[in-house]
């Protein structure tokens, strides 16, 4: 058993904020084992616990003191069981009550569980009340840390939380990313914000590129609370119409969206990029580009195969594209990170990455998604765009786009490779065709001749490999 969090001197605001938040991340299987006196507060936790995971179904959850046992159901279908074993006269009671096979399948919360014996690895969240402040308590968070070891953020955004006036808010967990980051939508009656939680690691980055985006008129979430040492930022919801599913769901926006997307890159690119993000040369496009040598040349059964590609990369980046002056790269600009707003300026999500780099770097992330299929003409439309609304030469801005877009793909693909087989993410192979045909029209492009010889004789994802990838 180890301690993984506390919060010390919660009130009773505090301490159903962070039920609200532990409401947002259990699921069935989890058994909570609440420790502490008479009034230290395990009812009000429980009840605000089971009122955030029902949401607009809110009943009313009376103490379980005499019932022993109230059980209640989430809109999602999930049981939520609330125990007080306080009265439980010998632990083989707990059958009769059926919590043996609850602890399998609800979520249970339960008070005085010491009554009821040896529970199956259960977080233990212990209510201390503090002498002379019976209005007070220190709560600690203890259990194994294989199983609960994510549980030792909750405190940290329960405080965030209470500071920003966002106690009374439900959280919803939404759709993460690659990264580890995780994001949760927090509600409070007709406003709304997202939480993002960057751990490991400080969120100063996101807040330094936010506060150079939104200098310059570009419509990057404000920040509405933060503790950057944490990694954890409370910040403008920009809604859920995602370019992404606005493509879906109105296809014929396709052109108009896309035209946006390049227009927004162009003012980006007007302003000189911020002296505190990365510079990616040739030298650093050659180093990100090895996680395909390392990651997919030998899950494929290559090996050593695509030990030249960096150095072809650094060389041609060299002759191709390093005579134009760095921009500011967003890195993630796709239509998973743009919100569309109509007639105002899209919203920018996930940019904390950014980086100083030529000026097609985005415009690829653009237009060759690895997670949608994007028209040929559109592609082709967007890039005359560009070249005539910033002057470029269009030979050199168009080997550049080929090349840093089959760098872009190949370091892709290993990334989708190690995501699969060290991460357990494989959901990510399925994209991998789209990505590799997007590189082999890269690299037919005649100036990255050299970059297709060092590419002959690596297998293509096809079904049989991508299989083989997702069974290592």
């Amino acid at each position: 058993m180890t301690l993984l969090a506390t919060l010390a001197h919660a009130d009773a605001d505090l301490t159903a904020c962070l039920a609200r938040v532990m409401a947002a991340v259990l699921k069935p299987g989890d058994v909570v084992a609440m420790e502490g006196p008479v009034g230290a507060g395990k009812t009000h936790f429980a009840r605000a616990f089971i009122r955030a995971r029902q949401g607009d179904m809110a009943e009313d959850v009376p103490s379980p003191t005499f019932t022993l046992v109230q059980t209640y159901e989430d809109p999602m279908g999930t049981e939520i069981w609330h125990a007080d074993l306080y009265r439980l006269t010998h632990p083989d009671e707990l059958i009769e009550l059926g919590l043996d096979e609850a602890m399998r399948e609800a979520v249970v919360l339960i008070e005085w569980p010491d009554h009821g014996g040896p529970l199956p690895d259960p977080l233990i969240m212990g209510l201390e009340p503090i002498a002379d402040f019976p209005e007070l308590r220190d709560v600690t968070l203890a259990g194994s840390e294989a199983r609960w070891g994510a549980i030792a953020r909750l405190p940290a955004i329960a405080r965030l939380i209470h500071r920003a006036g966002w106690s009374e808010a439900r959280l919803i967990p939404l759709a993460g990313d690659a990264s580890s980051r995780r994001y949760f939508r927090l509600i409070d009656d007709d406003r709304s914000a997202v939480l993002m939680d960057a751990a490991p690691g400080p969120a100063g980055d996101y807040v330094a590129m936010t506060q150079w985006l939104r200098a310059r008129g570009f419509h990057a979430p404000e920040i509405l609370a933060a503790d950057q040492a944490e990694g954890l930022l409370l910040l403008e919801d920009l809604g859920d119409d995602l370019v992404a599913r606005v493509l879906e769901t109105e296809p014929q926006l396709g052109s108009r969206i896309y035209d946006r997307m390049t227009d927004l890159l162009v003012e980006l690119h007007r302003h000189a990029p911020p002296d505190f993000v990365l510079r990616l040369d040739g030298a650093e496009l050659a180093r990100q580009v090895g996680l395909f040598a390392e990651h997919y040349a030998p899950a494929v059964g290559a090996p050593g195969k695509a030990d030249e590609v960096a150095d072809v990369i650094e060389r041609l980046h060299g002759e191709i594209a390093a005579d134009a002056a760095p921009v500011l790269g967003l890195r993630d600009f796709h239509a998973e990170n743009l919100v569309w707003q109509g007639d105002d300026s899209m919203g920018i999500l996930d940019f904390q990455d950014a980086v100083a780099v030529h000026p097609a770097y985005d415009l690829v992330s653009g237009l060759q998604d690895a997670r949608r299929d994007v028209a040929v003409d559109i592609e082709e439309a967007q890039i005359a765009r560009y070249i005539a609304a910033t002057g470029v030469s269009p030979e050199r801005f168009r080997a550049a786009y080929a090349l840093l877009g089959a760098q872009r793909g190949l370091r892709i693909m290993g990334i989708f490779t190690r995501l699969a087989q060290r991460d357990g993410k494989p959901r990510y192979l399925a994209f991998m065709p789209r990505v590799w045909a997007a590189i082999q029209r890269d690299i037919a492009h005649p100036a990255l001749a050299p970059l297709a010889e060092a590419l002959a004789g690596i297998p293509a994802p096809t079904p049989q490999i991508i299989e083989r990838i997702a069974r290592a």
